[in-house]
């Protein structure tokens, strides 16, 4: 099983359609008795949370975000955990909202150590 989430940043590795998460997005990551929860914002996003379920490598979670244009959205996300080489964790999502049409696939994962590497404060609550 690949390591906890707790207290990792991660960060798109893609742009997804405009209002929807992106490569400035950052999520705060947490993770308990296998539960996990995040808060994100960044690009559209003003601000977005996440809770949901870990079991071995696959979470199963829903979100909910406001986006820079006053609109909610919320939906259901399957997400598969992977350690890369290096430590750092990537996980493949599977999404679909559940409050309008859409649905896709996305990659996020911790940035590469650097002066820029998503350590850029989330908030929460």
């Amino acid at each position: 099983m690949a390591g906890s989430l707790e207290g990792r940043i991660l960060v798109p590795v893609a742009d997804q359609a405009p209002g929807q998460v992106g490569t400035g997005t950052r999520f705060a990551y947490h993770e308990a008795d296998g539960r996990i929860w995040a808060g994100y914002e960044g690009g559209d996003v003003v601000r977005g949370h996440l809770v949901g379920t870990r079991d071995g490598d696959r979470l199963d979670f829903r979100y909910v975000q406001l986006t820079r244009d006053g609109a909610t959205a919320s939906g259901h996300c399957a997400s598969t955990v992977e350690e890369l080489p290096d430590g750092r964790l990537r996980l493949h999502e599977r999404w679909r909202w559940e409050s309008r049409p859409g649905s896709g696939t996305s990659v996020v994962e911790e940035p590469a150590a650097g002066p820029s590497a998503g350590t850029e404060p989330v908030t929460s609550g």
